[in-house]
């Protein structure tokens, strides 16, 4: 019989960049307004999402301001200004709650330089950090997750993804995983899957994994 006091997942796998991290204010200030970041983050993706197996980061960033008409240091400047990269309010509170309890990880759409950092901005030391560069494929690609399960050693349908994209929440839910979407700045739901939990913050999130609705 199931232990009524352990935690519902066997351990917690998050997207980094915009689960944990408000990456979208950084791309809006280095664009110039919401308007023009909005766009240039929706060309990255679509580059993304088509590229097959991994292309540098910064590349894709760079052919994706040049494609919506910013100026050619739009990604210099987004490269030199990673670590103004700030967590959202609540991740600091969450991930502590979480990792007294579970392991925690990250699967992650950049390079392994930039992975590592953005994740040191969490203030918190994850059980594996797998990105795109290290999976050698973008997500939603299923061979990113597949990586951070094995890193973690844990059953798919025991890991709860945490997605912060659209795309994130059929891409984990192929690999097997269920999802909590933090759906932040209200994305429209995506085709071809449907998030376990939708929320527009962290702040379910403990009660979910543990159990407790008091966390």
């Amino acid at each position: 019989m199931a232990n009524p006091d352990s935690p519902r997942f066997d351990a917690v796998v998050f997207d980094l960049l915009t689960a944990l991290l408000d990456s979208w204010t950084l791309w809006n200030d280095v664009a110039g307004s919401r308007e023009a970041g909005l766009h240039w983050r929706r060309r990255y993706l679509e580059i993304t999402y088509g590229c097959g197996g991994y292309r540098p980061y910064d590349d894709l960033v760079a052919e994706a301001a040049r494609d919506t008409g910013l100026s050619p240091n739009a990604a210099y400047e987004l490269h030199h200004r990673w670590h103004d990269l700030k967590p959202w309010p609540e991740t600091p509170r969450i991930l502590e709650k979480l990792g007294a309890q579970v392991p925690l990880g990250i699967a992650t759409n950049c390079s392994q330089e930039k992975g590592l950092s953005a994740a040191s901005l969490t203030g918190k030391t994850f059980a594996a950090v797998i990105t795109a560069e290290k999976a050698g494929f973008y997500k939603p690609r299923a061979e990113v997750y597949r990586a951070a399960l094995d890193a973690m050693g844990t059953d798919p349908a025991r890991t709860l993804f945490v997605a912060g994209s659209a795309a994130d929440v059929p891409g984990a839910k192929n690999a097997g995983m269920p999802v909590y979407w933090h759906n932040r700045i209200g994305l429209p739901c995506p085709e071809g899957g449907v998030p376990d939990f939708l929320e527009s913050t962290l702040d379910r999130l403990p009660g979910i994994v543990l159990g407790d609705p008091e966390t």
